[in-house]
């Protein structure tokens, strides 16, 4: 079924239309085998983002799954106080990364939108990312060290650990300029290896550390010199060339290349406005452990946390079908189709992670300790959050597809709305249910306005699709034959 919904999001976008004179009826008819041999490559690209969906989820599945290895090892060794210091600041330092999301996406969107057939190799574009990528890492540097001192005071945690913390954000920028080139280029097998070689490099030193007997300062500040290792790494990647997606090399990309891609103002301006739609969908997926590091007892909080990694799962797992269908998203001939598939695919996959949530639920304690027991009964609610929010994130992702980021305002209510309620909850149920009423609601409000907000390309009312036009030329044909046969 996945494999039909991702064949059609490659297909043509318009199925309907009118034609008002025999003569475009003629000429669609003569056309029409041409048509359908080039409609016969559909299948292909269908099965090309299927291929592309599992390199990528390979990879962000293998950094995933050793950032869960983390919270494990963390949550056993630091206990539920020092674990809910840890956990809250990894929060936050997602939170601050927020203008490395924007970043890839403005640079895969610039890409992908120059069209199929006048995309050259990744290394054709990297030039002007790059200088986009340094000046946005260099104002997340100037950031991360304002909000250090204001970090630690919010969440009553030590300056160090803090900096050591807000030390990734700059790191994750960079990372992210790599990996919106591969994105926009749909290397998707050099995407998957870069996103799992950034997880090992995040994860594998904290983990070391802290086995070593290290405090959550010690980890984060090792978490930040892997994903250092993993943005060379990246670079390396980037910088091998392939065969150019339409046959020429890189050096003739010429006008249609990305590197005469828009002047630096624009493109600025464009991550800026990612850069709230990334903030409030890390703000929605984050408020609720912010927001309980600060109401509950720091036991309760820590317990929270726990929890809290289902959501994340959740979140997470599905990311892989945003990343590989987004640069058809920002093609206004598929736009529609590819939402549609993107959001029905991802509320799929989220309700098969709540019923994993549910079963695997009475296995926290055996793998983490008896003290975090009363989650137990919540692990499906928490994993009900993060399959809400990764519907979220995929319609949210389509509003900077298509530079449709005032859509966001309904998440920013949203946003407010959840903060007002999670601060009034007083126990770790409680705020579980208010998490999962709020993340469903903003979701339902956001997705809507989503797929209202679509419209067909312009002239799509008064020409016929591809498809259509050769299906409705050949039964035109068919008819005209039999009232001109033999008598």
């Amino acid at each position: 079924m996945t494999e039909r919904l991702l064949a059609d999001a490659a297909g043509p976008a318009w199925e309907h239309g009118s034609v008002t004179a025999n003569r475009r009826t003629l000429v669609d008819g003569w056309l029409s085998p041409l048509r359908a041999r080039r409609q016969r490559g559909e299948g292909a690209a269908g099965h090309g983002a299927i291929a592309g969906m599992t390199w990528v989820t390979a990879g962000a599945m293998a950094a995933n799954g050793l950032t869960y290895v983390l919270y494990l090892v963390a949550g056993r060794l630091l206990m539920p106080a020092g674990y809910g210091m840890f956990a809250s600041l990894v929060t936050a330092q997602v939170v601050l990364a927020v203008p490395a999301l924007a970043l890839q996406a403005v640079i895969a969107r610039q890409i992908a939108q120059r069209g199929t057939g006048q995309r050259g190799t990744a290394q054709a574009g990297t030039m002007p990312g790059r200088a986009l990528t340094y000046r946005t890492a260099a104002v997340v540097t100037v950031l991360a060290a304002v909000a250090t001192p204001l970090l630690a005071a919010l969440l009553d945690t030590p300056v160090p650990a803090a900096a050591a913390a807000m030390a990734m954000a700059p790191m994750l920028v960079l990372l992210a300029g790599e990996q919106g080139t591969l994105q926009g280029h749909e290397r998707f097998p050099a995407l998957g290896v870069v996103l799992g070689a950034a997880g090992v490099g995040k994860v594998l030193p904290a983990a070391v550390v802290l086995l070593a007997g290290a405090g959550a300062t010690a980890a984060l500040a090792a978490g930040t010199a892997g994903t250092a290792a993993a943005v060379v790494l990246a670079r390396a990647v980037v910088a091998r060339d392939g065969p150019a997606r339409n046959g020429r090399p890189a050096s003739d990309a010429g006008a249609d290349g990305v590197e005469n891609a828009s002047p630096t103002v624009g493109a600025t301006a464009s991550v800026l406005r990612a850069s709230q739609v990334q903030l409030v969908l890390m703000l929605l997926t984050s408020i609720d452990l912010m927001v309980a590091r600060v109401v509950l007892s720091e036991t309760d909080a820590g317990v929270y946390a726990m929890g809290s990694v289902a959501t994340k799962a959740a979140f997470w797992l599905p990311a892989a079908v945003g990343v590989v269908l987004y640069p058809r998203m920002a093609r206004p001939e598929h736009s529609l189709r590819a939402v549609r598939v993107t959001l029905a695919v991802l509320a799929g996959l989220g309700a098969a992670v709540v019923a994993c949530a549910a079963a695997a639920a009475p296995l926290v304690p055996v793998l983490v300790g008896e003290q975090y027991r009363p989650v137990v009964g919540l692990v499906w609610l928490f994993a009900l959050v993060g399959a809400a929010f990764a519907v979220l994130q995929g319609a949210l992702l389509s509003a900077i597809a298509r530079d449709a980021t005032r859509l966001a305002v309904l998440a920013w209510a949203g946003l407010a709305v959840e903060g007002a309620a999670l601060a009034a909850a007083s126990s770790v149920t409680r705020m579980a249910v208010t998490a999962a009423a709020c993340a469903l609601g903003t979701t339902a409000a956001v997705t809507v306005a989503v797929l209202l907000s679509l419209r067909p390309p312009e002239g799509a009312a008064r020409t016929v699709s591809r498809s259509g036009s050769a299906r409705w030329a050949a039964r035109a044909g068919r008819r005209r034959v039999g009232r001109t046969g033999p008598s």
